[in-house]
C-alpha cells in the first residue's frame, strides 16, 4: 500500500526538516499543508520542491473545505500534525490566535481524518492509518530542582501556548478513546537547528550577536531547559511513526539540560572564534530583561521509554550541534536578512524595547 501522508506545518522549522527527511529517504507521496504564516518558509524547501512525491498545499487547519477537498482527493493514508502557533511570548499577548490554531484546527483535522478512515471498523493495532500529534513538553509545566518530566507526569500547563497544546493532546486522545482512533503522541523538549525562525531563543541571540545588537536574557538567565537537535528530532519522528504503539506518548529529549545563561555563553564563545573576535566581545552584549509573565523554571525530559522500545539515542552532541547550527546562519546571511525584515522588527521592538 503507498501511503499518502499530510504533514501540517512543513514549511515552518521542524516541519521543513521532516518534509525533507521524508521525501528523500521514502516513496510516499508527501502533501505539505502550511498557511504560510510569519514562521512559514518555502525557502526552507528549495532543494526538493520539484521531487515527485512532494506536494505543497497553502492552507489553513482551520479550513475543514479545504481539508476535505484534500483527503478526498489525495486519499490520505495518514497525518503527521505540526501545523501550531508555538512561541509563548505571541500567546501572552494574543491567546486566542493560538486557541483556534492549536486546539480548533486539531479537532478540525481530526475530524475530517475520522470521517475519511471509517476507523470504527479497524482493530485497535491496525496501522494502515495514523494521526501522529507533535507536541511539546511544556505541557508538563515546570519542574523543581530535581526531576524529569516522564509520560505519566500529569499536564500543568502554565502559558497559553502550553495550554492550548495540552488541549489539543487531550483531544487527540480522547478521540483514540472514544472513536478508536489510531493516534500516537509524542512530546519533545526544546528544539534548535538550521532554519529556525529568531524569535527563539538561539536564533535570536545568534542574529543579535551578528548585528551587533543586545542580547536579551529574561529574569536572571537561571532558567533551564533541555535541548535537542532538529534532526535527531526528526529522526525520532521517523522511529515513533513507523515503530511506535498506537495510542501511545512518547517524549523526546536531547539529555542537554543547562541554563539560558550558559546556553548565551557558549553560543557567544563559538561566534567569537569562528568570526576571530575579541574574546569575550559577543558577551558584553548580554542585557537582562524584565521577566515574562508566568516563566516556567525548568523542564527536562526523560526518553527512557523511546529508548527501551525503539531503540532511539540522539546521534549528535550538543557541541557538534550548536557548532554545526551557527555555521548554517553565518552561512546563510540573506535567508537570515530576509526573515527578520518587515514585520519580524515590528514583533522584535514590541517584546524587547522597553523591558
Amino acid at each position: 500500500m503507498i501511503k499518502n501522508i499530510l504533514i501540517t506545518g512543513g514549511a515552518g522549522f521542524i516541519g521543513s526538516h521532516l518534509v525533507r527527511y521524508f521525501v528523500k529517504n521514502y516513496d510516499y507521496n508527501i502533501f505539505n499543508l502550511d498557511a504560510l504564516t510569519y514562521a512559514g518558509n518555502l525557502e526552507n524547501l528549495k532543494d526538493i520542491e520539484n521531487k515527485e512525491n512532494y506536494n505543497f498545499i497553502k492552507g489553513n487547519v482551520l479550513d475543514s473545505e479545504l481539508l476535505n477537498h484534500i483527503f478526498l482527493n489525495n486519499n490520505i493514508t495518514d497525518v503527521i500534525h505540526l501545523s501550531a502557533e508555538s512561541h509563548v511570548d505571541r500567546s501572552i499577548s494574543s491567546p486566542l490566535d493560538f486557541l483556534y490554531t492549536n486546539v480548533i484546527g486539531t479537532v478540525n483535522l481530526l475530524n475530517t481524518a475520522k470521517s475519511f478512515w471509517k476507523v470504527s471498523k479497524k482493530k485497535a493495532n491496525d496501522r494502515l492509518n495514523i494521526f501522529y500529534n507533535i507536541s511539546t513538553d511544556e505541557v508538563y509545566g515546570s519542574l523543581k530542582k530535581e526531576g524529569l518530566f516522564t509520560e505519566k507526569t500529569p499536564y500543568s500547563p502554565n502559558s497559553p501556548y502550553s495550554a492550548s497544546k495540552a488541549s489539543s493532546d487531550h483531544f487527540v486522545r480522547a478521540y483514540h478513546k472514544t472513536y478508536n482512533f489510531p493516534i500516537i503522541i509524542s512530546n519533545c523538549s526544546n528544539n534548535f537547528g538550521p532554519n529556525q525562525f529568531p524569535e527563539k531563543l538561539i536564533p535570536l541571540i545568534i542574529n543579535n550577536i551578528l548585528e551587533k545588537k543586545s542580547l536579551p536574557i529574561f529574569g536572571d538567565g537561571l532558567y533551564s531547559r533541555d535541548w535537542l537537535f532538529v534532526e535527531d528530532h526528526v529522526k525520532a519522528i521517523d522511529l515513533i511513526f513507523h515503530k511506535g504503539r498506537i495510542g501511545e506518548t512518547y517524549n523526546i529529549g536531547g539529555d542537554n539540560e543547562m541554563t539560558n545563561i550558559d546556553l548565551v555563553k557558549i553560543i557567544c564563545l563559538l561566534i567569537d572564534e569562528k568570526l576571530q573576535n575579541k574574546n569575550g566581545e559577543s558577551e558584553k552584549l548580554i542585557t537582562f530583561v524584565k521577566d515574562r509573565p508566568g516563566h516556567d523554571r525548568r523542564y527536562a525530559i526523560d526518553s527512557s521509554k523511546l529508548r527501551r522500545e525503539l531503540d532511539w539515542r540522539p546521534s549528535i552532541s550538543f557541541k557538534k550541534a550548536i557548532s554545526k547550527t551557527i555555521d548554517w546562519y553565518l552561512s546563510n546571511s540573506i535567508w537570515l536578512k530576509n526573515i527578520t525584515s518587515g514585520n519580524y522588527m515590528e514583533y522584535y521592538n514590541s517584546m524587547y524595547k522597553n523591558r
